[in-house]
């Protein structure tokens, strides 16, 4: 097992309460958002935002909202196309806006997770990005597993019915620790947590959208069970559905939340 290495740092939450169907508008309030917190004092080191936030969380959206999302790039953000010509790898509107908002804030910035398509494959993945201070993509991952739900007289939801499914776990180095990184219906297996643990991450942070049918029964008994069984912080993020909502939390490796 890695040893796990870490300085104290902040974290910002934001939930984005006001979010719509219009992408344009959901940009702006996160950008606002994102703004409003890195000027707290103490100022967050890290922000995070929630699960699907520029998008409304239905399968029958995520192909529509979908963007192309470059991989994660050195400082010169270029890639080699034949011979000496350089080009930008292509990306969509929300990265562009969420590059700019890390860069604007000079915060790390996870940018929760949003549409991806392949253009190669043509398939669509629930992705989360993260920025560096200076704007640069320095990681993403794809969700791994893909939540399935049907209860019988209370909620029918399959996002395999458009979405692909990760098949890596992602990890990214900062100036105070290595994160793990994971998505909502992820945390609910055990083994993510675990690996990166061992890989030396201080924390496990899972951008979120959960349901408020089993949402409420295991949003902080699963934080708390992955803080503990691995002796890291984890933190989770969910979009409120009012400006009063409280639906997120940070677990210490104690139990704590």
């Amino acid at each position: 097992m890695a040893l796990i290495q870490a300085k104290p740092f902040r974290l910002a939450l934001i939930q984005l309460s006001g979010l719509t169907s219009s992408k344009p508008h959901n940009i702006s309030i996160a950008r606002s958002a994102v703004a409003q917190v890195s000027k707290t004092e103490p100022k967050p080191q890290l922000i995070v935002l929630p699960e699907i936030w520029n998008s409304p969380y239905a399968v029958s959206s995520f192909r529509p909202y979908s963007e192309i999302i470059p991989s994660p790039s050195p400082p010169t953000d270029l890639i080699v196309q034949g011979g000496e010509e350089e080009i930008k790898e292509e990306e969509g509107e929300t990265v562009k806006a969420m590059r700019e908002m890390a860069r604007d804030s000079g915060c790390w910035l996870i940018g929760g997770s949003i549409p991806e398509i392949d253009k190669k494959t043509d398939n669509i993945y629930n992705c989360c990005t993260v920025y560096d201070p200076s704007g640069r993509l320095v990681a993403k991952h794809r969700k791994i597993h893909l939540f399935d739900i049907d209860i019988p007289g209370k909620q029918t939801f399959k996002e395999s019915e458009t979405l692909t499914g990760g098949t890596q776990l992602t990890t990214f180095e900062t100036p105070f620790g290595k994160i793990g990184l994971g998505i909502c219906y992820d945390i609910r297996f055990p083994e993510m947590a675990m690996i990166a643990a061992r890989k030396g991450c201080v924390a496990m942070i899972y951008p979120s959208a959960f349901n408020t049918t089993t949402g409420p029964m295991h949003w902080t008994l699963l934080q708390r069970a992955r803080a503990v069984d691995n002796q890291i912080y984890v933190a989770m993020c969910s979009p409120a559905r009012h400006p009063e909502a409280s639906y997120q939390a940070v677990s210490r490796p104690t139990d704590e939340v």
